[in-house]
């Protein structure tokens, strides 16, 4: 009897005991395998392999990284208004699904993630041990199937686009589709239109075209807004924050008396009051995936085509949708690829289309009644400052933009996050206000507030972020206003500028001036403003594309 308790105490205790070591000791040999190899993966592709060589002499050392990885956390989406409530370690800033890029520097933390790699980063940076930069290297590399695509390509896929892409023939004819062929014809036809009032030239492709096709915009464009639809993700604006466009045109849109029309019949686009950025808040847990919440906007599509007869009848050619969240792009590429999606997040290497697609602004608003609030800056000769930056470290770029610039030059302000109180925010516009060239450097993705800002603050914006395509690139000529630097080009930031003939930098500052109107929200809206400049885009890229079916 006595063996017998004791085998029962044995059993109960010791090899309770036992079991809990053997456990322990296998999780953290795993935990100790991970960090040293990543996790294993059916894929061999993506299996995440760091390797580190270096040299160190008395001042200078080099630092190598190469990495695959993969993406194991759920999409972290982070807006202006949520900054400051995450505490991150942005020494490598990869939490993000929609982040395609690890970049390294000197100090390296890494999160996993198992979402397949899209793009690998080779980075080799060149540390000084004192503040010298000289001799500072930084190179990035995209290991992708495509290269950056240059301003002067994006030109060249603008031309073939608009001269050879078209719409899905229409299933029957319509007197809309025959209005809009004829407003084509005018507008191709368009030479020497007279009356330019609040325009000039040299910030348009085509000042006569554009000039004919916004006048026939006006005269004749007619909009129907579906009714169908619940709130919050549809029909409720949120004219606030880094997603503001989406939600000012909605609520102008939707208000307006002049384009839209009751009866469907009438109408030559259709507009689906969609807002991506309560999409992505309001479903709960359930719709947390892009394929889930893309499902429930296929959802809203098979309505309309049901109750309607106008989606059917173009494919959803002659619709259109207007999207500032991130994930826009991601959403709608399935289920809304024939409509017209004017996008903030316009990365032409993720699916953006040149000529099909419209690249929408990023505004932020702080204040819905105030949206022209301290607009406005100083003259060039007042300008002391060459460029300015002050931003969270979102992304793989800005961490490397502050490590290369950051209290390396006096005339080059480039910050950190800066703090949100009253002061802090008045020295930030003045900074802006104060700055030659604003660097309007890539977060998370390739939009950024910044252009606008720049814009708004009468000050150069200096975009650095490859394949992003930037707004009403149809119509106007960025590089007249605008300098593009390559990511890869960043370390030569300064010399960069230092180059621009002060009478170049003059006149694109004073074009700065000439494009502010078409980057303005009006509460009710006014000629060439945001509003209208957004309508015109999607016309423009309806009327470009539009088939009529012939008549037997």
């Amino acid at each position: 009897m006595r063996i017998v308790n004791r085998l029962e105490r044995f059993q109960y205790s010791d090899i309770r005991r036992l079991l809990s070591g053997i456990i322990v000791v296998t999780v953290g040999f795993v935990v100790l395998l991970v960090l040293c190899f990543g996790l294993p993966c059916r894929n061999a592709s993506c299996l995440s392999l760091v390797k580190v060589s270096g040299f160190v002499d008395s001042q200078v050392s080099l630092v190598k990284t190469e990495m695959k990885y993969i993406n194991v956390s759920t999409d972290v989406d982070v807006d202006e208004d949520e900054k400051g409530k995450r505490k991150k370690d942005y020494s490598l800033d990869i939490d993000r699904e929609d982040d395609d890029v690890a970049i390294s520097k000197v100090k390296v933390e890494l999160n996993v993630s198992l979402e397949k790699p899209k793009m690998a980063v080779e980075s080799s940076v060149l540390v000084s041990g004192k503040d010298s930069r000289e001799g500072n290297v930084l190179s990035i590399i995209r290991h992708k199937q495509e290269a950056a695509v240059s301003i002067a390509q994006m030109n060249t896929l603008l031309i073939q686009s608009l001269s050879s892409f078209q719409s899905p023939k229409p299933r029957w004819s319509s007197v809309r589709d025959s209005e809009m062929l004829a407003a084509k014809t005018e507008i191709e036809n368009a030479s020497g239109v007279d009356g330019f009032i609040g325009l000039d030239a040299s910030v348009y492709r085509n000042i006569s075209k554009f000039q004919r096709s916004y006048d026939l915009m006006e005269r004749k464009l007619k909009v129907y807004v579906y009714k169908e639809g619940k709130k919050p993700i549809f029909h409720k604006p949120m004219p606030r924050g880094i997603y503001a466009s989406e939600g000012w045109f909605m609520k102008l849109m939707e208000s307006n008396k002049k384009f839209v029309v009751k009866d469907p019949r009438k109408a030559h686009l259709f507009y689906i009051p969609v807002s991506i950025k309560a999409l992505r808040t309001s479903l709960g847990r359930d719709f947390q995936t892009p394929t889930s919440l893309a499902d429930h906007l296929k959802e809203y599509v098979d309505l309309i085509a049901g109750k309607y007869k106008f989606w059917n009848r173009t494919g959803g050619a002659d619709h259109f949708l207007v999207a500032c969240h991130d994930w826009g792009n991601k959403l709608t590429k399935k289920h809304m690829k024939n409509s017209v999606r004017a996008l903030c997040n316009s990365n032409v290497a993720q699916g953006f289309r040149i000529g099909i697609d419209t690249a929408l602004p990023v505004t932020y608003i702080r204040s819905a009644e105030s949206p022209l609030e301290y607009l406005g800056g100083k003259t060039p000769s007042e300008r002391k400052i060459l460029a300015f930056f002050a931003g969270s470290m979102h992304g793989y770029l800005r961490p490397i933009l502050l490590q290369l610039w950051e209290n390396k030059e006096p005339d080059m302000k480039i910050l950190g996050p800066m703090p949100r109180d009253p002061q802090s925010k008045k020295q930030y516009r003045e900074y802006m206000k104060s700055s030659r060239y604003c660097i309007c450097a890539r977060g998370y993705e390739v939009h950024t507030p910044r252009v606008v800002e720049a814009i708004m603050n009468e000050c150069v914006p200096v975009i650095i972020a490859d394949n992003y395509v930037p707004p009403f690139f149809e119509v106007l000529e960025w590089e007249e206003f605008a300098v593009f630097v390559k990511e890869k080009d960043i370390a030569n930031l300064r010399n960069i500028l230092l180059s621009i003939p002060e009478e170049r930098y003059v006149g694109m500052q004073a074009r700065v001036n000439m494009v502010q109107q078409h980057f303005l929200w009006h509460k009710k809206p006014v000629k060439f403003d945001l509003f209208h400049m957004i309508l015109h885009s999607v016309w423009y890229s309806r009327i470009s594309r539009v088939k009529t079916r012939p008549r037997h």
